[in-house]
């Protein structure tokens, strides 16, 4: 499989596992009765921050359970007019590259840089796939080649499932001085694993009747031509003879038949050959509509007017904006498509690039349409994720416009977040975070899991996994002992038991025979 090089890869590769964990502080809820400063229990979320630390810190809870990401991140086009730039040239990003790529920095291209901030990026949304799951990429000729590359590597060659030709212009660009006018984008598809399926588009069935009452049910009249000549196909170019009339069909020479003599004399038997009625008409095949395969056929990789076109996306933000401008946003009904052909009822979708919100639209017209209950998980790092990103979900669960243009509220709810503290400081934990977020790290670094308080009379008890129980023995201003006192408090039954704690007064030897395991909490050992 070929791979892609450039300046800077050796030191992105593997900057994900180094990007720290943080605490996702929520900053108030918002539902249809407005916003609270109480936690409304929302599993919606929209989190303004850095996206590579944002979506670390969604690892412990969201790990393999996002069922489809959809991301629209900078083409790297070098516009930088719009509401966001369009390319690397953010401060945020340079500071970070300085950062991470250190002076070879200030040689990147271009390119380098984008796909220097891409990798990492892709490696913890490829994390968080579920296994039945898909990442839907949207990216024009800027950057499509190096993208499709990287993601081979990042995702794997056999997962990637298709490239989607999305017809974005509605009209023909006049303005460029080739005359040539780039009328379409791509949007890049990949899976987490061969699991993967869409939906697909149902059948027209309506031609599917049953005017003779036939109780084998509703049928349909099926051509029964071919596509070969008799060089190409000659056991499909024969004679098909009506037993009630003898009246002979030769085939087409240019076609022949679908289906071989022995099938269609099976047919004549089972009573589905259509003969017609005037003679100069030709045989059909009688189809019956509990025989189909599916009642879908596949979903088309060439997207056309139906979804949308960027325009579209423009015009409904004018109307929740009347007052602002978010320059070509996606269309509502394309993210809207995506997301249907993937997901059911209680899936998890997320954004990392969410721009002025349309993802999270999508997901609460869906829920509206068929009562689901789809979460949107939502990320951005500019300043405007709360101004238009979090403003635009207010005013779709509540309603917008005026007059003829006013459009019903959708309900729902989401809660807000900022990036908060590292809950690591450097090789230590970080005490000034609440006991419940370390748990929570403690638990996904140990099994990989989400983390659900377990149930049970131990405070320390995390859980059981893979028939090992876990304690993690911890007080914020107290150091903890694993002693014969604290082992009378183990009562949960498993085939072993990890316990974290500051220190240990149990032998080695003693802790072996026992099943146990000791794992001393990382704590600035000069206050131990």
């Amino acid at each position: 499989m070929p791979t892609l090089e450039w300046i800077g890869k050796e030191k992105v590769i593997n900057h994900h596992q180094e990007v720290p964990f943080r605490v996702l502080d929520r900053q108030y809820s918002f539902d249809e009765d407005g916003q609270h400063a109480e936690d409304n229990g929302s599993e919606n979320m929209i989190i303004h921050g850095d996206n590579l630390e944002a979506l670390k810190s969604l690892l412990p809870r969201y790990e393999g359970r996002v069922k489809c990401i959809y991301i629209d991140p900078p083409y790297n086009t070098g516009n930088e007019n719009w509401v966001y730039n369009d390319n690397v040239n953010d401060p945020k990003i340079k500071k970070w590259l300085g950062e991470v790529v250190g002076k070879e920095g200030e040689d990147l291209t271009r390119h380098d840089k984008w796909l220097c901030m891409m990798y990492p990026r892709l490696k913890l949304l490829q994390k968080l796939l579920a296994e039945d799951g898909a990442i839907f990429i949207s990216i024009d000729d800027t950057e499509y080649a190096n993208l499709k590359l990287i993601c081979d590597e990042i995702f794997g060659s056999s997962n990637y499932r298709a490239t989607l030709i999305l017809h974005s212009r509605q009209r023909a660009d006049n303005r460029n001085k080739t005359m040539l006018s780039i009328d379409h984008e791509y949007i890049l598809a990949y899976s987490k694993s061969d699991l993967f399926s869409l939906k697909g588009v149902q059948k027209d069935i309506s031609k599917y009747k049953n005017p003779d009452n036939d109780p084998r049910g509703p049928w349909a009249s099926i051509d029964l031509s071919g596509l070969a000549n008799a060089q190409q196909r000659p056991n499909l170019h024969y004679d098909i003879v009506d037993p009630s009339t003898g009246i002979t069909y030769p085939p087409n020479p240019n076609r022949g038949w679908s289906k071989s003599h022995e099938n269609v004399e099976k047919m004549i038997s089972e009573g589905t050959m259509l003969f017609p009625k005037p003679p100069s008409g030709r045989p059909r095949e009688k189809k019956f509509l509990k025989d189909l395969l599916s009642e879908n056929t596949g979903f088309s990789s060439i997207l056309t007017d139906e979804v949308g076109y960027t325009t579209d996306g423009t015009r409904i933000m004018r109307k929740l904006f009347p007052e602002a401008q978010f320059d070509f946003p996606k269309s509502v009904k394309l993210i809207q498509t995506l997301i249907e052909q993937l997901t059911s009822d209680g899936d998890i979708v997320l954004d990392s690039f969410a721009g002025s919100g349309t993802t999270a639209h999508a997901v609460l017209n869906m829920n509206k349409a068929d009562g689901g209950h789809r979460k949107f998980i939502l990320v951005e790092m500019m300043d405007y994720a709360e101004s238009i990103t979090a403003e635009r979900v207010r005013r779709v669960i509540r309603g917008y416009g005026e007059g003829k243009n006013a459009v019903d509220g959708t309900g729902g709810s989401f809660s807000y977040y900022e990036l908060g503290e590292p809950l690591l400081i450097g090789e230590n934990l970080n005490e000034a975070v609440a006991p419940e977020k370390i748990r929570e790290y403690i638990w996904f670094m140990e099994t990989k899991t989400p983390y659900t308080p377990a149930a049970g009379d131990s405070p320390y008890y995390l859980g059981q996994h893979n028939d090992t129980g876990y304690y993690f023995y911890y007080e914020p201003q107290r150091i903890t002992v694993l002693d014969y006192d604290f082992l009378a408090t183990v009562t949960e039954k498993a085939g072993g038991t990890v316990i974290y704690a500051d220190r240990c007064s149990i032998s080695d030897d003693k802790l072996s025979q026992m099943g146990i395991v000791f794992k001393k909490i990382p704590r600035d050992i000069s206050r131990l």
